[in-house]
Formats: C-alpha cells, sequence, structure tokens
C-alpha cells in the first residue's frame, strides 16, 4: 500500500505529463511491501492439532477481488461521505434485525432473537425531543405520550428518552484501535449462506450457487481492515475444534494487509465449533501487549466475533460465554459480534451483548454489510458513555417496561439501566436508534410531576448527573412530537411479532406438543413478550429450520394490528415505515387457501 505523500508525488508526476509508467509504478509498490511483513501463522493443510505457529500457506502473486483491494488510488478517489452537524447515541446490543428478515425472506420461521426493539429502532431516525443545545458529552431529552391500548382499550403512558450528544462528527474521533478479529471456520460454516446447515441442503442444479457463510465471513472482515488505520494494531484468532492464532498482534502500518488479505480470503472451514476456545484466544492477544499500548484513553481495545453461533464443542453454556465477554470488558477489552447466515443463532449472542461495550451485527450480504462499514465502522468500536441509569421518582407512575434497550430486564418500577451508548449519526436532526421509550403504569388518580434523574459514567470513569421534571395532561390522547409515536408504533410492531414468533416456535420445539393459537391479546392489551413465562420453554440449540407458518388466530390479528399501522403510518408521514407494512401484509396472507373460481367447464 503506498503512503499518501508517494501517491501524491505520483499522481502529479502524471498531471505534470513526467511519464510515470506503470512498471516504476509497481516497482514502488513492490519495494514498499518488500518493507512491510507477513505475519500470518496458519495453514489449513496441516493436521488440527498442529496448525498454531505453522507459516501461511498462499502464494504472494495471488489477486485480490477488484471488490476489496486495499490500495490508496481507491481511497483518493472515494467521494467523501455528507457530515451531519451533530451526533447522537444509540444503545448497545443489537444494531440490526437483518436476520429476522432474511429468514422470512427465505421461506423460515425466524428465531425468537431476530427481532428486538433496539434493533428494529437503529433501522430507523428519532426526532428526541431535543429543546435546547448540548453543550456536554450525554444531554438526555424527554417527551411524553397518552395513548388506548389497540386491544385492550386502557390508556397508555409512555416517556421516551432522546440520546443525544455535544458531539459533533466532524470533531468526533476515535482513538487508536486494538482489534483482534475472532473468525469461525467450523465446518457449519461451509454450508449457503441461505439455508439451514442442519436441514443438509442440496445445491440446486441449473441455478448459481449461493456464497458460503464462508466466503460471506471472510469478504467481511476484508472490507473491514480497510478502516483500520496505519497507527491500529491488528490480529486474528480461527477456531473450530480448538482455537489458533492465526496473525499476532501488529501495527497495520508495518503489516503488509494486501498479503493477509489474502489469506483470509483463501481460508477454508473445517471442524467442530468450540466458540469458548476461540474466545479465550482472542482475549489472550491482549495479554501480549503492555498496559501502556491499551490505555483506554489512547486505545479502543476490541474483539469482533463472526460466526453463526452454532457451538458444539467447549463451554455450551450462556453463562460460560458471558462470563469471559465479561471479564474482559472489566479490562476495557469490547467486544463486537457478528452474525453469518439466514441459520445464526441470535438467542446465544443476545444474551452476551448485554455487557458493557457489546453489541452485535447480523450480515445479510458482504455488499450491503461493506456498506454499513462505510459509515459506522469507528460508532461501532467506539463505546462513549457507561452505566447509564434513570431514577424516576414519582408517587403516581412506575415503570412498567422498557422497549429500545437490550438491558430491560434490568429495570424496576423506580430504576431504568443501559450499560452502553455507542455514537450514532443524525439526519435531519434525527437520531438513528436515537431513542428508548419506557412505558408507565399509573397509580391511582394524582397527575402530580415526576422527577427524573439521570447519571452515567464516560470512559474515563467520570460521573455526571442531571435532573428535570415532566408533568403529562390530564384527560388527553397525544404525543409530544413524532419520535415518541414512531418508538411507540415500532414498539408495538415488534411485540406483536415476538409473541407470535414465541407461539409458533413452540410447534418447533421438541418440549412442547401443543402451541397456543394466539395470545390473549383482548385480556390483558399488547405485552412485551420478553416476560412471558413460556419463553423459557423454547429450546436454545434448536437445529433445523422451522417452516413458516401463520395461524388462522395470527392471521386475524395481523390484518387488525396492519390496519392500525397503516393509519400511524399516514399520521407520521414516514415513508420508510412501508418494510414493516409489508411484512405485516404478507404474514396475514400467509397460508390462506388459494380458490380456484374458473368456471368454463
Amino acid at each position: 500500500m503506498l503512503p499518501a505523500k508517494k501517491t501524491i508525488g505520483l499522481f502529479t508526476l502524471c498531471l505534470l505529463g513526467l511519464g510515470t509508467g506503470i512498471s516504476n509504478t509497481t516497482s514502488i509498490v513492490e519495494d514498499e511491501e518488500k518493507e512491510k511483513i507477513d505475519d500470518w501463522e496458519y495453514a489449513y493443510d496441516l493436521p488440527q492439532d498442529s496448525r498454531i505457529g505453522q507459516p501461511g500457506i498462499l502464494s504472494k502473486s495471488m489477486a485480490l477481488p477488484a471488490t476489496v483491494m486495499r490500495t490508496e488510488s481507491m481511497k483518493m478517489s472515494a467521494a467523501p461521505s455528507p457530515m451531519a452537524d451533530s451526533i447522537g447515541f444509540s444503545v448497545g446490543g443489537a444494531k440490526d434485525s437483518d436476520n429476522f428478515f432474511q429468514n422470512l425472506k427465505e421461506g423460515y420461521l425466524p428465531r425468537y432473537s431476530s427481532l428486538t426493539y433496539e434493533g428494529l429502532f437503529y433501522d430507523y431516525t428519532f426526532d428526541t425531543g431535543k429543546t435546547k443545545s448540548c453543550e456536554t458529552l450525554f444531554c438526555p431529552s424527554y417527551a411524553r405520550g397518552v395513548s388506548k391500548d389497540l386491544f385492550s382499550g386502557e390508556t397508555n403512558y409512555y416517556l421516551s428518552i432522546g440520546l443525544n450528544s455535544g458531539l459533533t462528527e466532524e470533531s468526533f474521533q476515535r482513538k487508536k484501535l486494538n482489534l483482534v478479529v475472532v473468525l469461525d471456520i467450523s465446518g457449519s460454516m461451509s454450508a449457503p449462506f441461505n439455508s439451514y446447515y442442519y436441514d443438509n441442503p442440496q445445491n440446486n442444479k441449473g441455478k448459481e450457487r449461493p456464497k458460503s457463510k464462508m466466503e460471506v465471513a471472510n469478504q467481511a472482515i476484508v472490507s473491514m481492515l480497510d478502516h483500520l488505520k496505519d497507527s491500529d494494531r491488528f490480529g486474528m484468532v480461527l477456531f473450530d475444534n480448538q482455537g489458533y492464532l492465526a496473525k499476532p498482534m501488529r501495527e497495520v502500518g508495518s503489516t503488509n494487509m494486501e498479503a493477509i488479505s489474502r489469506h483470509i480470503l483463501d481460508l477454508k472451514p473445517r471442524g467442530g465449533t468450540n466458540m469458548s476456545a476461540g474466545l479465550y484466544q482472542g482475549v489472550e492477544q491482549f495479554s501480549a501487549i503492555s498496559h501502556a499500548l491499551k490505555d483506554p484513553s489512547i486505545y479502543e481495545n476490541r474483539i469482533i466475533f463472526l460466526t453463526d453461533a452454532m457451538p458444539n464443542r467447549g463451554t455450551l453454556s450462556k453463562g460460560g460465554l458471558f462470563n469471559t465477554v465479561q471479564e474482559a470488558s472489566e479490562k476495557n477489552i469490547f467486544t463486537s459480534f457478528i452474525g453469518i447466515g439466514v441459520d445464526f443463532n441470535p438467542d446465544l449472542i443476545e444474551h452476551i451483548t448485554k455487557i458493557r461495550g457489546a453489541n452485535y451485527y447480523a450480515v445479510h450480504s458482504s455488499e450491503d454489510f461493506t456498506r454499513r462499514l462505510d459509515g459506522e465502522f469507528d460508532f461501532m468500536v467506539t463505546p462513549l458513555v457507561f452505566n447509564l441509569k434513570l431514577q424516576l421518582s414519582s408517587d403516581d407512575y412506575t415503570i412498567e417496561g422498557v422497549f429500545g434497550s437490550p438491558e430491560a430486564n434490568l429495570s424496576t418500577g423506580q430504576m431504568m439501566q443501559i450499560n452502553t451508548l455507542f455514537p450514532s449519526s443524525t439526519e435531519d436532526e434525527e437520531v438513528r436508534g436515537g431513542v428508548v421509550l419506557v412505558k408507565l403504569k399509573k397509580n391511582g388518580h394524582s397527575n402530580n410531576p415526576i422527577k427524573l434523574t439521570v447519571s452515567y459514567e464516560d470512559r474515563s470513569g467520570n460521573s455526571s448527573t442531571s435532573s428535570e421534571s415532566i408533568q403529562f395532561d390530564q384527560d388527553a390522547t397525544y404525543w409530544d412530537n413524532k419520535g415518541i409515536q414512531k418508538a411507540a408504533l415500532l414498539s408495538e410492531y415488534v411485540s406483536v411479532l415476538k409473541n407470535w414468533l414465541l407461539d409458533s416456535r413452540k410447534g418447533c420445539n421438541d418440549k412442547i406438543t401443543q402451541p397456543v393459537p394466539c395470545f390473549p391479546y383482548f385480556k390483558r392489551g399488547l405485552v412485551n413478550p420478553d416476560f412471558r413465562p413460556e419463553r423459557a420453554e423454547i429450546q436454545t440449540w434448536e437445529r433445523r429450520s422451522c417452516p413458516l407458518e401463520v395461524s388462522e388466530g395470527y392471521q386475524k390479528l395481523f390484518n387488525i394490528f396492519s390496519t392500525h399501522f397503516a393509519n400511524e403510518m399516514a399520521m407520521l408521514n414516514d415513508p420508510t415505515l412501508k418494510k414493516e407494512m409489508d411484512i405485516l401484509n404478507q404474514l396475514k396472507e400467509k397460508n390462506k387457501k388459494q380458490i380456484d373460481d374458473w368456471k368454463v367447464q
């Protein structure tokens, strides 16, 4: 890779017509690469127990696909991305709902945790209700909403917390990055990206071969490498039955990243899936560098873990993997999980990424993921706010539910807690994923002001506190702004679909044989299914796919809710909600009998 100074020099010579030919350029590139180190250590063709510390097996002359070449000239020609005036925040945990939509597209019943409140919120931008300028790292704002429950008719009281910041995209700069990529190379990664490995899918003759999960993962990693700076450090670990050091951590500027990319693209799957061994090896790589070189005031320390999350070796419990990620977090080594393939198991990852500094994405396609990285990579690896707590002081209201935060289960009647906030982009003064919705329960008939106190810590451990009072209007149905109205609509949408997934997956679970046809919404209203006791009965390690089916009861429910959704969508005047509307229309028509009304004999 040419340094910027030499690239500009060549470009200037070309403009002056001084005849710098391709051969001269190639010679300089070769000289530069000779000065850089190809420190790849993994070799596929050796026995599994002896692959640590072996030289790479790829030819240095192997060409990279044009779409993943790391060249300075490509960086110079890329158009700069537009900058917003400011940034906001989004919560940790899920950063999309792509696995949910991908399963529907392929005709599978999605897993319960493939759809989360915070994941869907991150697909949208929100008016946060900010009414004054923000001069500090984090400035919460509040909006109120009162509405009637669609099913029970009871009055719902909502409060949104807007996640604003005094930072701007121009002033935001991520610190130096110590990055270890941990990649699943187990046998299940050989499956086509759009099918379930344990379904034993057959290749469709005459059709274009779909990419394997391994190919998609390899290309995603090479795309990530293009976002590293020379001052960053990069290392890589692989795992199948056990963990392997593929590349020790080294400064990008002294590493032959072209050669490393070729090695990554050539990786092939084999063996079992020992996620705990891969995670352990990933954490261990940070032990190889001094404390000064991972000081959190100077460096971001992050593991990016790519897997289809189907472990069958090593530690299989959620708690075991959770503890490893948590212990690393306590040392300021944070983890991002990237789910690969339609059969990615989000149940395990959703549990783990409630930890401080953690998040996860599902890769829908390598092209979409590459585009996402272009605008989000620095945000993805830079948690800025920790241990956020909202204390509600009121005798008239208590917290009944929280939507848009992976730590919803940590909420009590008076306290809401969020472990991590990540920077998030803004568009037309709306923040992507920039709200958390709190549902309040009214106790009695009085309506005194509610005191809200927020406390949080920055990455240096410094604490800040702010307080504000709000009061609901009496005997009214209203929304303070479209941001809270949209958040409430999307939370209702997720609740309906997750209740459907919970009930439908009962019929695809070995332990439960009598699925409930439809949850009795008319009695209790729209409930958060995360707290339904049946959730604990759903197996985590389901292997095969479940067919996409919709019971007659849920078809009727989707028909009722789709009408409500369409009306709210029209009021919000937000065409981006059409994606969710299309899903509802698809599901309410699923399994309907087709009528042959041809009358000519």
